[in-house]
């Protein structure tokens, strides 16, 4: 409270803060306060353009997968399935950063690809 408004929360005990005043306040915290970081971890710092920006590095990362898995040689390693950027609040190891072979769905064939892009 005081760092962001230079209030100090003691005004609230002495009757120099009305309790309205105090909870409009706290509702209105910035992300970066020390209350919104406690309360919501590393998720408080990320807002809805960071969320927005990883998913459009997510999406042109598997547009360049699937480019580079189209044009590749036949006889080449595929490769290897990109990693989402991590989000807060997410294991590393959950479902959403394993490739479609970790989660088991089937690669699509290069024939398949080929007649998607046609």
């Amino acid at each position: 409270m005081l760092r962001h408004y230079g209030v100090d929360l003691l005004d609230w005990h002495r009757g120099r803060l009305t309790s309205r005043r105090l909870a409009v306040l706290v509702r209105h915290l910035p992300r970066d306060s020390a209350l919104l970081r406690e309360l919501h971890g590393e998720a408080a710092e990320w807002s809805v353009t960071d969320h927005l920006l990883a998913a459009a590095v997510d999406q042109l990362a598997e547009a360049n997968w699937m480019f580079a898995t189209v044009n590749r040689d036949e006889d080449s390693e595929p490769p290897e399935y990109p990693r989402p950027v991590p989000r807060p609040g997410q294991a590393p190891d959950t479902e959403d950063e394993a490739g479609p072979e970790q989660r088991g769905d089937a690669l699509p064939s290069l024939g398949e690809i080929h007649r998607f892009f046609a």
